[in-house]
């Protein structure tokens, strides 16, 4: 069953990590250099219908390993631990940063605010990778 929550799990981190990673580097530069919200808006508009479900998806998973791995919340006793416990505090992070951007920035999107949205974008694709790197520190004991 654990092979199976990995395979869910890395497959939703390929998504969800590979998603913000073109956003970042392919789509976020265009929408500065044109001032334009289109490439980001258009990007979003066929992304989210699979990055969302991708990130339940981990969440799911992730939380299901953690119970596997009978995890204590919040504690940073191990190495597993708080590589575990550092991955939820980060995921709030990018909650964080999802709820400011669809409550503030998105409903009323405009050039002009294109840098603070890239600011999230940025943030969030870090945060995404750090994520994935933390994951590889647990699966392959570089922790």
């Amino acid at each position: 069953m654990l092979r199976w929550l990995v395979i869910i799990h890395v497959l939703g981190a390929t998504i969800w990590v590979g998603g913000h990673l073109i956003l970042a580097i392919r789509y976020l530069p265009k929408a500065l250099q044109e001032k334009s919200t289109a490439p980001i808006v258009g990007f979003e508009h066929h992304y989210e219908a699979l990055g969302l479900p991708a990130l339940a998806l981990q969440v799911i998973t992730g939380v299901w390993m953690a119970h596997i791995y009978q995890v204590e919340w919040f504690s940073f006793e191990t190495v597993h631990y708080a590589i575990i416990n550092t991955k939820i505090i980060l995921l709030l992070c990018t909650v964080l940063l999802a709820i400011h951007a669809r409550v503030f920035i998105i409903p009323s999107l405009t050039p002009k605010k294109l840098p603070l949205l890239a600011s999230h974008i940025i943030l969030v694709t870090i945060i995404a990778v750090a994520m994935l790197y933390l994951g590889l520190s647990f699966r392959l004991g570089m922790g």
